[in-house]
């Protein structure tokens, strides 16, 4: 499973200009609105070092990373969820994405045209949320156009389930409540997993600071930012993305040095696919051996057979068990055959709860 993000921000906030540095894509990154107009998708390496020690263990023939895809749409401007420049159709794009990352202005220049005329992070964070907003009640009446009827006339619980929880989302969202702010159970979770809503997908704020702020990683517009985004449990990254895109032509040593030059620990990038994976709670196992090194991703809390079942459906399907070590036993004792010896090697059943660093052989029959 690759994670899947949306880039969203309004038109000169550096969205374009980050998505060519993390994706090292030369797409369009002018200063005027609707420069991007057909999403552009990128997918990036997560970068996991203990896929450099199994390389240098096991030497495969190939080594497969787990990647992360970025979709970058045209910036939103108000009435986009109506319409205007496009927008309803630039956010279709993105509706199945894992998470929402959106680039907010938090510099000044004279040169880069605001869309708004003067930069206000907390006002282009609400008017990219209204217009989510908007598009998603407008699904969410579709909907209930099409099931409210037939709710009311028929003993079908499960419609009448369904139509009750459109009622309570639609009355949310016309009180400019974001779903992810609403307190649903796991049952409305999953009903609502198909409509594919924007405001229901965990959003992380990128905040976008020239490159004279980046040492410190604040200035007032980021620390308004911060602000509002905690009253929502939300993060904020601050990157500069002229900095990324310098660094995205830079060896990796290089970029060791760049940074360190800047007094900056690590790239937006990297901060980025942490918190993602920190905020959709996934994690990485892997299956090695002379063949094919590989890192999987899975949510944190599936058992055995279901991360089998990422490989494979055959997998999951006739899962017998699987045989387990540890990343760091296996860093630790130095071969296999040592994890063995020591008698870490573990074999475990259909309940086992994989772990992040796991390093899996698993055992079926179909």
């Amino acid at each position: 499973m690759s994670l899947t993000t949306g880039i969203v921000g309004l038109p000169n906030v550096g969205k374009s200009t980050l998505f060519n540095a993390i994706t090292k894509k030369k797409i369009l990154a002018a200063n005027y609105p609707f420069a991007t107009i057909e999403p552009n998708v990128g997918v990036v390496v997560v970068p996991d070092e203990r896929l450099d020690f199994l390389n240098d263990l096991y030497k495969p023939a190939s080594l497969v990373p787990t990647t992360f895809e970025f979709t970058d749409i045209a910036g939103l401007v108000k009435g986009a969820a109506n319409g205007e420049g496009l927008g309803n159709k630039f956010l279709s794009h993105i509706r199945e994405v894992d998470a929402i990352v959106e680039v907010v202005r938090c510099f000044d220049d004279t040169n880069i045209i605001h869309v708004e005329d003067v930069v206000d992070p907390i006002r282009d964070v609400e008017i990219i949320e209204l217009e989510l907003i908007l598009s998603d009640l407008e699904i969410v009446d579709n909907r209930l156009n099409k099931i409210g009827k037939k709710a009311t006339m028929s003993k079908d619980k499960e419609i009448q389930k369904e139509a009750t929880l459109l009622i309570k989302l639609k009355e949310s969202l016309e009180k400019n409540i974001s779903i992810r702010k609403m307190d649903l159970t796991e049952e409305e979770e999953k009903i609502i997993k198909t409509y594919n809503l924007l405001t229901g997908k965990p959003i992380i704020y990128m905040a976008n600071v020239s490159e004279s702020d980046l040492a410190t990683g604040t200035n007032e517009y980021v620390e308004k930012l911060k602000e509002f985004a905690s009253k929502e449990n939300s993060k904020v990254i601050v990157v500069c993305a002229k900095v990324e895109e310098e660094l995205s032509e830079l060896e990796d040593e290089d970029k060791k040095e760049f940074l360190e030059a800047l007094g900056v620990a690590e790239s937006g990038l990297d901060q980025l696919i942490k918190a993602s994976y920190s905020l959709l709670g996934l994690e990485t196992f892997f299956t090695s051996g002379t063949d094919e090194v590989r890192a999987w991703t899975f949510k944190k809390g599936m058992k055995a057979p279901a991360c089998a079942g990422i490989i494979h459906t055959d997998f999951e399907r006739g899962f017998i068990k699987a045989e387990i070590m540890s990343f760091d036993d296996l860093k630790e004792q130095g071969s296999e055959k040592q994890v063995k010896e020591a008698g870490k090697m573990r074999l475990e059943g259909k309940e086992y709860l994989m772990q992040d660093g796991d390093i899996c052989y698993f055992r079926f029959n179909v």
